[in-house]
């Protein structure tokens, strides 16, 4: 089935076109880093790329956050409202016939179709969302990447005061309520517990420094420019929408993770990550050692702004000793300090910890890991 926009080619404008073709080079892309568990968006992405209507529809988003996954969310989101549309037998997280995905395998001009249709009919509403949404994936797997490396600075330097930029609701602020399978390696279990069970599993290879227990955070805040209020029913909605619709189980844990936030509350303050984070860095830093986490956000700022965001870090550190544990792609941001030549992967993550000691900063690329956090590869 093939969608047509309301507005034919012939009359998009030569800068629009060139939009469109750039959209559709992103899904083209997209559609290669799919594979195993991500099958759905991977093969949609596919589909979408060589349909110039449907790759259109994310022109109606910012520049800057014209990204596969904005629409792909955006659509997850309305689905949840309807999920009886033909759409929703796709996708394991909507109805009871999602599940059919995985054990059938549906064609993919099945799923393109009900998709381009889902598209059409819901114009409007998409078009909303596309324009005022953006991509806020909190992925509390990557607390299992963080664990070992602030264990360490622990060890160096006592209670931590962490400071994440990128915190959307702010779900990684909490990983001392989290239990934690490494495997190999054995369970790491909360050190306060609250709520429902939040379980994170995460392969192991290499010697990873695996601690007793998780280490001792002393205060936490996170800084986002645009904070999700896990309290407000709509804003965790979204939240929900940003999980890949055919990983379920993501989904569940997520869910999990957002009634433990709001059982003990999180610190969130809105503020661009250049401008915002020294503060912060001085406010914590009064509880315990100041440690910034970044996972798979600071892709989203421009090489510039990724200089800038080192160079704010560069200055705190050279008054006072300052940790950073990043978990993000080398080859989408290689100005930061650390970060290891760009891999074969295409969906590569760094885990590097960043030191400022007496005024002095050095970097350690500690591992290599799943964008999620479903594994970490140990380098030592």
């Amino acid at each position: 089935m093939h969608y047509v926009a309301a507005v034919g080619h012939s009359s998009r404008p030569a800068a629009d076109r060139n939009a469109v073709a750039r959209c559709q080079q992103m899904f083209a892309d997209f559609s290669r880093t799919g594979s195993g568990s991500d099958l759905l968006y991977a093969r949609l992405a596919a589909g979408v790329a060589g349909n110039r209507d449907l790759a259109g529809l994310l022109v109606q988003a910012p520049e800057h956050q014209r990204l596969p996954v904005l629409l792909f969310a955006c659509v997850h989101r309305l689905l949840f409202d309807a999920p009886d549309d033909p759409l929703g037998r796709y996708y394991p997280t909507v109805g009871p016939n999602g599940a059919a995905l995985t054990e059938q395998r549906p064609s993919a001009d099945g799923l393109l179709g009900a998709f381009a249709t889902f598209c059409r009919v819901h114009a409007a509403p998409l078009g909303d969302l596309l324009r005022t949404r953006r991509v806020q994936t909190n992925e509390i797997g990557r607390c299992a990447l963080f664990l070992p490396p602030m264990a360490r600075v622990a060890d160096e330097a006592g209670p931590l005061a962490q400071v994440d930029v990128g915190a959307s609701a702010g779900l990684n602020l909490l990983m001392a309520h989290y239990d934690v399978h490494y495997e190999p390696g054995g369970l790491l279990k909360a050190r306060r517990p609250v709520g429902p069970a939040v379980v994170l599993r995460c392969g192991t290879r290499g010697d990873v420094p695996l601690p007793p227990s998780p280490p001792p955070i002393a205060a936490a805040v996170g800084l986002d420019s645009s904070p999700i209020d896990v309290d407000d029913r709509d804003e965790a909605r979204w939240l929900e929408a940003c999980m890949w619709p055919d990983q379920p189980e993501r989904l569940a844990r997520l869910q999990a993770a957002i009634a433990v936030a709001r059982i003990t509350g999180v610190d969130v303050r809105a503020g661009d990550a250049v401008d915002a984070v020294a503060s912060l860095i001085d406010e914590a830093g009064a509880a315990g050692h100041p440690v910034v986490t970044t996972s798979w956000v600071l892709n989203y700022l421009s090489p510039r702004e990724r200089r800038s965001f080192v160079t704010a870090l560069d200055g705190r550190g050279d008054r006072r000793d300052l940790s950073w544990v990043y978990a993000e792609s080398p080859a989408l941001c290689p100005e930061l300090p650390g970060a290891p030549r760009p891999s074969e992967d295409p969906q590569p993550t760094a885990v590097v910890l960043v030191r400022w000691r007496g005024g002095r900063r050095s970097a350690e690329h500690l591992a290599d890991a799943h964008p999620h956090g479903a594994w970490i590869h140990w380098r030592e």
